[in-house]
Order: structure tokens, then sequence, then C-alpha cells
């Protein structure tokens, strides 16, 4: 078996945006860095990919929003939201240092956020397939084994194991993290993305049974999706996503319609939502793998950036398997908890279609809301030190 020497202080399952950021900021605070993933560099990923006003700040503050723009990524100056009789317009307001919003796709996002990491002094391996965590003589989690791209037995000891890893996350699974709060809505989601769509901004749809969105992003595209039930969405499609739209908006089809579709969708079957407890003895999740909320939110991405930062936080300022860390990372996630169980709750209610086109205005204002108090506790943040 190749073992690697237990030189870091963390290891960092998943390099998408969340186990990125959390690699990125740990190696700026100094720490010894390893990040492995099983898939390749600049790899595309099922998402929304349009970050929220919290989002933005963190790329602004950790100076990579500037990488986002010269990408190409269209800024975002307003929100429409549909829904009932109602077209609600609303301007994206200058706070914080942001004066609009992106969404870029994350084979923009991811590469920057890694590159971001590599610059800051943090390792990255590719091809790396983590099949469980590996426990010293007291059963604390010490480290990770798998397969390396050659098919290879694979392990890493670290002082801390980070899972990024996704919503059915292998690390969350090998300390059998418990799920203390349960979600019982779902929506499947089948999106792709238009060419030359007549796009101003997001725009977001609610009616009774179905859903739609159009988020701007990179190379003059937007990003259309349409989200019902499961058995609604089916194997997906074309024929379906249209179809839903119609329903959703005719107005907002007729304009995609009139752009140039894409040769093919993607599709998402739906998952109920969780928030599972995030740390213990060796351990720690970041992202989906901690933190699931259905996609209708569009607040994945957003949320993945700052639970990266009060992560990295925690273990950056407190020494391996002390009361400290212990203290910390239960800090850590009773920030997260306040700060998305609203969220969370809201959510759930809207993706479980328990509402009706009187009472979605009230939810979306709890939304709201739910994200300004994010974004008042992200600014209270000092900002990292750049390496």
């Amino acid at each position: 078996m190749h073992r690697q020497p237990p030189t870091y202080d963390a290891v960092v399952v998943g390099a998408r945006a969340a186990g990125a950021a959390t690699a990125m900021l740990l190696a700026r605070h100094g720490l010894r860095v390893l990040v492995v993933d099983r898939s390749r560099y600049g790899a595309d990923t099922l998402s929304t990919h349009a970050l929220m006003r919290g989002g933005i700040l963190q790329l602004h503050r950790w100076n990579l929003l500037d990488r986002v723009i010269a990408a190409g990524t269209p800024p975002v100056r307003r929100t429409t939201f549909i829904y009932g009789t109602e077209r609600v317009a609303i301007t994206i307001k200058p706070c914080y240092g942001v004066d609009a919003l992106y969404a870029p796709r994350r084979t923009v996002l991811d590469p920057i956020l890694v590159d971001g990491a590599t610059a800051a002094g943090a390792e990255i391996r590719y091809g790396i397939t983590v099949t469980g965590v590996r426990r010293d003589d007291s059963g604390r989690v010490a480290g990770i084994v798998g397969r390396d791209e050659h098919g290879r037995a694979f392990a890493v000891d670290a002082a801390i194991v980070v899972g990024a890893d996704g919503a059915r996350s292998t690390i969350a699974n090998g300390v059998d993290a418990p799920i203390e709060r349960a979600g019982s809505g779902a929506t499947a989601v089948v999106y792709g993305y238009w060419t030359g769509l007549d796009a101003d901004g997001y725009e977001w749809i609610y009616r009774r049974n179905v859903a739609a969105g159009i988020i701007p992003t990179n190379d003059d595209q937007a990003c259309v999706f349409a989200a019902a039930s499961p058995d609604r969405i089916g194997a997906g499609g074309l024929d379906v996503l249209r179809e839903i739209l119609a329903q959703a908006a005719p107005d907002v089809a007729a304009r995609v319609a009139a752009a140039t579709a894409p040769s093919g969708v993607r599709s998402f079957r739906g998952r109920p939502g969780f928030i599972k407890r995030s740390w213990g003895s060796g351990w720690a999740l970041v992202g989906d793998a901690g933190y699931w909320k259905d996609p209708i939110s569009v607040h994945g991405l957003t949320d993945a950036l700052r639970d990266a930062e009060l992560l990295a936080r925690a273990i950056a300022s407190t020494e391996p398997g002390g009361p400290d860390r212990r203290d910390a990372l239960a800090d850590y996630q009773a920030t997260r908890d306040r700060l998305s169980h609203q969220l969370f709750a809201v959510v759930d209610v809207i993706a479980a279609q328990r509402w009706t086109d009187d009472e979605i205005s009230g939810l979306l204002l709890q939304l709201s809301a739910a994200m300004a108090d994010e974004v008042d506790a992200l600014a209270t943040l000092d900002a990292v030190a750049l390496p």
C-alpha cells in the first residue's frame, strides 16, 4: 500500500466549491493541506451555479471575484420573481462591496477556487477515489483510505479529515454522521443552457406543482431549469423542460423558444434535504456533505462558501485533538445551523408544494430575511490574509 507520510494538518476530500475553498483558507492560515478528488481539474458537475449576495461577498473578500468577472461571467443586477398574478422585479443594491450577483459555470468557478488553494500552498491530487476513513487505536479518525488513479491502494494520515464530497459523502458515511434534521419535500430538476436568450438577470417562477427559472452565465448562455415532482420530471429531457416552462410562464417559454436550444439537457431526480452533525473526533463535514437543501433554493453554492470559511476558522484557530478544537468545531456547527434552519424550513415547504399562491410571497420574504442574516454574519468576519 502506498501511504503518504503523516505530514498534513488537514486532508480535504472533494475539490469542488466547498472543499477547494476550505483548503484555500486553511492553507492561507499556514496549515499543510492535501485535497483529493476522484474527478479531474475543471470538470463540470450538476449545479444551479447561481450565487447569492453572501457567496459574492465571500469571493470579493477572498480576492477571487475579479477572476470570476474576467472569465466573462455576466453581472446580474436584477432579480424577478413571478408567482400568482405578480411579477416583482428587484434591483440589486450595492452593499458590503457587492453591486451585482454572478452565476459562473462550475467549469469556471471550481478551477478558480482550486487555483486559489494551490497558490496558498495546498496540494491537490485528482484521480483519488476515497473508500473510507482510517482510525487510530483510540477510535479517532486519523486519515483516509482509497485508490489512486492507477487503482493502487492509497492512504493518507492527517490531523483532521474534512468531508467535502457531496450529499452522498463517503466521509459522512464512514463516520456515521447522524441526520439531525430531515426534510420532507423534494423536487426533481431538468436544465440546460440556451444561447442568445433575452435574459434580464435572475428570473424565479413559482406555480402550483411546478417551478422554473433563468440564470445568465458564461459564454452568452443562460441556464434554464424546470422543477416539479420526481414523477412529473421522470427521465427528464428537453420536451419535459419545455412543457413545464410553458405551464409555469408562457411568456418566458416564448423567449426561450426564440433562443438557440442546447443539444441536450441534464436531470436531477430529487432528494429530501438534511442537516447532519458535521464534526467529531478527527473529522468535519462541509458543503452538501453536511447540509443539503433542495435545489429550488438555488442557495447551495452560497452556503458552501459560507461554511468553508466558518470551518476553516475553527480548524486553523485550534490545536488537533484538544478541547479547544472540539469547542471550535461545535461552534462551527452551531453557527452553521443558526444561519441555516430558517432557510431550510422555508425551502422544504416550497419543495413539498405545501403552499398556495397567496402564501408564496410570504415564504419568499422569509427566504430573503434568512439570506440577509447570512450576509450580515459574513460581513462581520475579518478578511483572511492572502499568502
